[in-house]
This record gives C-alpha cells, sequence and structure tokens, in this order.
C-alpha cells in the first residue's frame, strides 16, 4: 500500500463520509524519509481549515519545544500521523476524542511506508495509551517525568496546547530538565 492509496482508502471509507461531503481532507503529513514521527490526538478546529498539521499555536510551542523552525518541522524529516486524521468535533469539555478505529486500520499501513523512524513523539494521553498501554506510570505527568524509560523509541510529552498552562506552571521541571534532552536527541536525529 502507497500514502496515496491510503489517502483514498480513508476518503472513501464510510465513517469519514461527514467529513468528505463537507470537503474535508485527512490532516497529517507522512513521508518514506521521515525520521521522527509525532502522534498527536487529533487536528483541531483550525488546523482542520487549513489541512496543515499544527498550524496553531500548539503547533509553534511543539516546534519550539523540538528545538526546530517551521521549514524543518513540515520538511520529509518529520513525519505527524495523529490518533484521527479529522477533528472530531467539540464536546462537553473541550475537543471530542479521536476516533479509535483510525489508529487501529491505519496506523500500520503507515507506519510501513516509513522505515527510517529513529524517534517517536507522542503527545498526550490518547496515543500513550495507544502505544504505551500498561508501560504507562499512573498518570501522565508521571509517564511524561519517566520519559527516559521509554527512549529510545518513544518521547511521551504534554500536549503542547495554550490550555495545558496550569500543567506547564505546575511542573517547571518539564521546561528545564525534559525539554533540552528533546531538543539534543531531535538535533542528533535531525543532524
Amino acid at each position: 500500500m502507497t500514502f496515496e492509496e491510503i489517502r483514498e482508502k480513508l476518503i472513501k471509507d464510510e465513517r469519514n463520509r461527514e467529513f468528505t461531503q463537507a470537503g474535508q481532507v485527512p490532516v497529517y503529513q507522512m513521508s518514506e524519509k521521515a525520521c521522527i514521527l509525532i502522534i498527536g490526538q487529533a487536528p483541531g478546529r483550525k488546523v482542520m481549515e487549513t489541512g496543515i498539521p499544527f498550524n496553531d499555536q500548539s503547533g509553534r510551542k511543539l516546534m519550539s519545544w523540538m528545538g526546530i523552525d517551521r521549514d524543518r518541522f513540515y520538511s520529509e524529516q518529520i513525519a505527524i500521523m495523529p490518533m484521527d486524521f479529522y477533528y472530531p468535533g467539540k464536546g462537553k469539555t473541550g475537543d471530542l476524542p479521536p476516533r479509535k478505529f483510525i489508529a487501529q486500520e491505519y496506523h500500520q499501513d503507515c507506519l510501513a511506508l516509513m522505515p527510517d523512524i529513529r524517534l517517536t513523539l507522542l503527545i498526550g494521553k490518547y496515543s500513550m495509551n495507544y502505544y504505551l498501554g500498561k508501560l504507562q506510570k499512573k498518570n501522565l505527568t508521571e509517564t511524561v517525568r519517566s520519559y527516559e524509560q521509554y527512549l529510545p523509541d518513544y518521547f511521551p510529552l504534554v500536549h503542547p496546547s495554550p490550555l495545558n498552562f496550569r500543567w506547564q506552571k505546575k511542573n517547571p521541571w518539564f521546561e528545564e530538565e525534559v525539554v533540552p534532552v528533546l531538543q539534543e536527541k531531535v538535533r542528533q536525529i535531525l543532524g
């Protein structure tokens, strides 16, 4: 299967019909040349409108944490494969969770086309639940704090959303200790 075939399959998938009928396309960024993979939860409303992953404040924060600029972030070296390729909609307390079938039925085909991934950033609870499962700690904070235990394959991160400012303020160790390690890993991989 190719990336184009995966895209066609997504667009034709009956479960994505409402998005296709609204003229929306799946939002992701993948390349056979990718060496860093970012797995977030799902595109937000603004990202869905532009069709560019992380094209918002969260993306700017993530680029800062990684220590790279926009050109590098949107290069073939960086893949972005969210847990859902479409904006799942608004819920009572925020966005709805990503639909489970996307990761279950599409991620393996995508991963098979990116053999050179050397580091996967797991952004937020949904990607950690799916990819770390029982290896997670008692909560997201402890999982992120224990990032070294998941290296060299995975690097768990809190979501870079501006809505997480309280978490970041309450956990200054993240920017002081974790972000510099992330930047060094990214620098080593990208050269």
